[in-house]
């Protein structure tokens, strides 16, 4: 499935039937790798953003995000229809360690997650994916793409955290909503076919 700039449905149009299937999407990643960012381009709603000044206990993060005043301390929302019959309700979760406790009850019900990669400490993305990887939940590493930055190779990307070769790599701009849309749906179609293959091989 490549994301085709579905403009949404309006229900009258063409006398379809069909609710559209909704698919719960987490964003995840490090502090300030683009996950508000992603929602806020990706959504053909109006964002809901949870955003509070940083506080002097937020204020140490590591270089690369200096100029970041702002940090999500509950979720982000969005929605954005991929297809006429899917609809992706986006779920950006907070990066700083404080708030991990919200994990839990946020994957509740997920289809699967972004996981949003910068390369420049990229060490920062690693508690996201080990807890995607323990609760088995399909994901896809986005490399964020800063201005400025560094480029790697997907592969390299890989490597450097020790993927499966299954798991998507993709480089992407989380400012732009072509981008967003082209990794979302690359993470459907890799979480549907593990779910297809993991339902041929039940008793």
């Amino acid at each position: 499935m490549g994301y085709d700039g579905y403009d949404g449905y309006d229900g009258y149009d063409d006398g379809l039937d069909e609710v559209p299937t909704a698919v719960k999407i987490l964003i995840a990643g490090g502090f300030g790798v683009g996950k508000t960012t992603m929602v806020g381009a990706a959504t053909e709603i109006m964002p809901l953003h949870t955003e509070e000044v940083l506080s002097d206990y937020g204020a140490d993060e590591p270089s690369g995000v200096d100029g970041k005043t702002t940090t999500t301390v509950a979720l982000d929302f969005g929605r954005l229809s991929l297809a006429r019959d899917i609809v992706l309700y986006l779920f950006g979760m907070p990066g700083q360690e404080r708030f991990w406790f919200m994990w839990d009850d946020l994957a509740l019900g997920a289809l699967g997650a972004v996981v949003l990669a910068d390369t420049r400490r990229l060490t920062h993305c690693f508690a996201a994916v080990d807890y995607f990887e323990r609760r088995r939940l399909p994901f896809v590493v986005g490399v964020n793409c800063f201005d400025g930055a560094r480029r790697f190779h997907a592969e390299d990307v890989r490597r450097a955290l020790s993927l499966g070769p299954g798991v998507p790599v993709l480089l992407c701009d989380v400012r732009q909503p072509s981008s967003c849309g082209d990794i979302l749906a690359v993470l459907v179609d890799y979480a549907a076919g593990l779910l297809e293959s993991a339902r041929s091989v039940a008793p």
